[in-house]
């Protein structure tokens, strides 16, 4: 393609709202432009770079044996209401009625449709195992659409959904999936992780995440030094600790002069926020309970609410309507039933509030206090690993890929059953693999760039090469040489853009740089006296020369 022929809309500037370097890239770069909030349309750049993902995911997709289809973005509300799933969703299911008043929503997501069809046409066990996937356009109505096509109301993803008899069947094809999800982000050339993960709102039972890791990722994950261990941070399971504490401090009450959070205690006690108790008050159905967790831990939300259901933090009257004192509860005289973290539940001599206003006790001990010990927080960097080899390192990622076993969820409520060789009906048992086709691009950016634009890896490059002539348009030497290296690259299957563009040279080097394309020839007239062209890769700052007449060996031997 020739640089006048496209639509390359690049800007020097990108908009307030794009606060992420993906999106400010995307819009920079032309390969995006917002229609409204969460909405955008995706130029021929970005177009390019897509088609270039969904092919390689296409690809590994069909080497692992499942059939691509297409279903209908619009589902009906039967559908949802049959599965449970039409009041459990919430507001970001973008709910409609049509002509006739019948109900719809735009599907987020399509167990329910998947599951629909293979009631109908899978009805023998002879048929299993089958899995199914498509590549298309999701709308989930999100609240507050942010990071551009990091986290849009309207995205295309990869759905892929698999039936089988058993669970050894499942098991089988989930283990499958996990290494063809490890085959397509190898291919796109991110660097990634593998994590346990929370199953979420799709429910079901094992899980894993894919997250590319990057400082704007919005996830904590967690992952071994020394072993191959890796899990999201609400995932990260911790066992009881032995208890090796032997008490040797006198319990006394201290006037802590207005201290009220865990940071000022400890600096006004000149103590380690380790040795300080904190306690929470949460409400759930029925009443009250008190958390209690190291100083320096943070509770994760994912473990209590597993361990307790739905809950709330207490607000400031229902604390007092408790008898407690907001900023000085503690864990001794409570009435309320105490869960104490295992971390917590190992500390001898610590700090906690008095349950007094201005006042915390030091040199406290569980002796005497009545409490339930669980797995109540996050990991925290340093921490020993589950797995017992090495200590856990954290770092942000960016989920672009998710793969649960559903079991029969949804098969159980749509009655998708086969006649099993028994000649009974069975319920199958499902898997469901998603990949964030629109959110690997964002990503990938997230991780390949510097300060002049996109470092794009090469297997979704918008080009392979950009041949750069100065004075296109003056002189005829440079012309007959960058037309004659164009014809070139093409006739060698290398997909190659050629700026032919009136532009000065700092400009043309600049967009190429913006687009991130991973190679760049360079003629002007003096390559046309010595018979040379320059050469860089966009990942390098040397520059080399290059004989004209090797221009396409040389591309050739540099291309991956």
């Amino acid at each position: 393609m020739k640089t006048t022929q496209l639509l390359i809309p690049t800007q020097k500037e990108a908009p307030n709202d794009a606060k992420i370097i993906s999106h400010q890239l995307m819009i920079r770069a032309g390969l995006i432009s917002k229609l409204a909030s969460g909405l955008y349309s995706y130029l021929p750049m970005g177009v390019r770079v897509l088609k270039k993902v969904e092919a390689i995911v296409r690809e590994e997709m069909d080497k692992a044996g499942s059939q691509e289809v297409l279903m209908p973005v619009t589902q009906p509300s039967e559908l949802w209401q049959e599965s449970g799933r039409w009041d459990e969703y919430g507001p970001e299911l973008l709910r409609f009625h049509d002509r006739h008043g019948r109900e719809f929503c735009m599907g987020p997501t399509h167990e329910e449709v998947i599951t629909n069809l293979a009631a109908q046409y899978i009805r023998s066990y002879k048929q299993l195992p089958m899995s199914f996937y498509q590549i298309q356009t999701k709308f989930r109505d999100e609240i507050r659409p942010r990071f551009g096509v990091m986290r849009s109301r309207e995205f295309i993803m990869k759905d892929a959904y698999s039936f089988h008899l058993d669970q050894e069947s499942l098991q089988k094809t989930y283990d499958a999936m996990h290494q063809t999800y490890c085959n397509i982000f190898d291919r796109l050339g991110l660097d990634y992780r593998s994590v346990l993960a929370d199953s979420g709102s799709i429910g079901g039972d094992a899980s894993h995440e894919f997250h590319v890791l990057a400082q704007s990722g919005e996830d904590a994950i967690c992952f071994s030094d020394e072993s191959d261990y890796a899990a999201n941070i609400e995932k990260v399971a911790f066992s009881k600790q032995a208890n090796i504490c032997s008490p040797k401090a006198q319990e006394t009450e201290v006037l802590t002069k207005k201290k009220s959070s865990i940071e000022e205690v400890a600096d006004f006690l000149s103590v380690e926020k380790s040795i300080c108790i904190k306690t929470l008050i949460i409400k759930v159905v029925g009443g009250f309970k008190a958390l209690a967790l190291r100083g320096d831990h943070e509770l994760n939300e994912i473990k209590a609410q597993n361990l307790l259901g739905e809950f709330e933090l207490a607000s400031d009257e229902d604390i007092k309507s408790l008898g407690l004192k907001k900023g000085f509860i503690g864990v001794k005289g409570l009435d309320i039933e105490l869960i104490v973290d295992y971390s917590a539940s190992a500390l001898c001599d610590f700090v906690c509030g008095a349950n007094e206003w201005d006042k915390h006790l030091t040199g406290a001990n569980w002796k005497g206090i009545e409490f339930v010990e669980a797995d109540l927080r996050n990991a925290t960097e340093g921490d020993e690993s589950p797995d017992g080899q090495g200590k856990l390192v954290i770092k942000r990622g960016i989920e672009v890929g998710h793969i649960f076993q559903l079991g029969d969820k949804y098969s159980k409520a749509m009655k998708a059953n086969v006649i099993g060789e028994s000649g009974k009906a069975v319920t199958t048992t499902m898997g469901c693999y998603g990949i964030g086709v629109t959110r690997v691009i964002a990503a990938s950016i997230e991780q390949n760039y510097d300060d002049r634009g996109i470092i794009f890896p090469e297997a979704i490059a918008p080009f392979q090469v950009v041949i750069v002539p100065i004075n296109y348009n003056k002189s005829t030497r440079v012309k007959d040489l960058a037309d004659k290296l164009y014809q070139q690259y093409l006739k060698a299957g290398i997909e190659v853009l050629l700026d032919d563009r009136k532009e000065r040279a700092g400009i043309m080097f600049a967009d190429s740089e913006l687009l991130g394309i991973p190679h760049r020839i360079v003629l002007s007239d003096t390559h046309a006296d010595n018979g040379m062209v320059e050469y860089k890769a966009r990942n390098n700052a040397e520059k080399l020369e290059v004989h004209y007449d090797e221009a396409l060996s040389f591309i050739q031997s540099q291309l991956l």
